[in-house]
């Protein structure tokens, strides 16, 4: 029997509109692997926590991760990739202090606006920043170090100019007014033999970098700049207690999505991290890091974009004290 044109219209009007959708527009998020870019060279810190955050995102939501280090401008040329993505939650980036809230006062085109550009997930960790001294400087506490620089100059070295660390560095003079000559090195690592030798009086680092020193022996650190002592080692007092009012600092790692991802796949992989790091082996590998562990609130889409918005505006206030001009 043959269909005239109209009855065909007709009956097709009377369809619900969803059964002519192709039927891709059906598959439930996610159908294929996700990226997860990492933008740093692999090993490092971000490197390890994407990796696990990635492999805990891939069990939750039952599809693979694939995690691509993608380095290079401080973070900046993984960061500029996945904010000009397709915001469909397949390419995801592993956020941290360079990308986010220190490149933007270090270089003057960026590619991307990292308030702008990013919806936040899920902040995961954070490594708080110590004050390490070397074993030639026999200061144990804040105060002594501050009125110890005031005789006589103290050379603390950071990862270098610009880095999270230097950032960390201008606030602790602007909040006590040491006397401190700032030696940057093109990175961490390269600082140490010098730390140790007591070539530099000290260092900015990340804690968990400083722990490995102070408990070897090599060197010892003085505070810690978190809200409370750490667990890995409970006799470090923290930069408040030592005096410098509210003073915290860390190098943070969270997962952002480009912008105008839907907000019911950042909800997913915000509940999927959040799963992740509250149960099993993944929270005790990142505090073995050294590292703390999110808070229930940070660790939501709004927790997160409140702890960059804050962070930014410490670190505009770093570089005006650093007297650091975009190049």
């Amino acid at each position: 029997m043959s269909i005239s044109r109209r009855t065909l219209l007709t009956t097709l009007g009377a369809l619900p509109a969803a059964a002519l959708l192709p039927r891709s527009a059906f598959a439930a998020y996610p159908d294929r692997p996700i990226h997860l870019i990492v933008p740093f060279a692999a090993g490092g810190n971000a490197d390890i926590v994407g990796r696990l955050v990635g492999h805990e995102i891939g069990n939750a939501v039952g599809q693979t991760v694939v995690v691509e280090n993608r380095g290079g401008s401080g973070g900046g040329i993984g960061a500029q990739a996945v904010a000009k993505a397709e915001p469909d939650g397949y390419t995801l980036l592993v956020g941290s202090n360079g990308p986010l809230t220190v490149n933007p006062f270090v270089h003057a085109k960026l590619g991307y606006d990292p308030l702008k550009d990013f919806a936040a997930v899920a902040l995961t960790s954070y490594v708080p920043h110590a004050l390490i001294l070397a074993n030639k400087t026999d200061i144990k506490t804040i105060a002594d170090f501050v009125a110890q620089s005031k005789k006589s100059p103290m050379t603390i070295a950071t990862s270098g100019v610009g880095s999270a660390s230097h950032m960390t560095l201008e606030r602790f003079k602007h909040a006590t007014g040491a006397n401190i000559t700032h030696v940057p090195y093109r990175g961490g690592g390269a600082m140490m033999p010098d730390l140790i030798s007591g070539t530099v009086n000290g260092a900015i680092t990340e804690f968990s970098t400083a722990l490995a020193l102070h408990k070897g022996g090599k060197a010892h650190i003085v505070a810690v700049a978190a809200i409370k002592r750490s667990t890995l080692a409970p006799d470090i007092p923290t930069f408040i207690e030592g005096g410098v009012k509210n003073f915290v600092a860390q190098s943070y790692i969270g997962i952002v999505a480009p912008a105008k991802t839907p907000p019911a796949i950042i909800a997913q992989l915000q509940k999927a991290i959040a799963k992740g790091l509250s149960s099993g082996p993944a929270p005790e590998r990142l505090r073995a890091l050294g590292a703390e562990i999110a808070t229930p609130e940070q660790m939501t889409s709004k927790g997160f974009t409140a702890f960059i918005h804050a962070d930014y505006e410490d670190m505009r206030m770093a570089a005006k004290l650093a007297g650091i001009v975009p190049k």
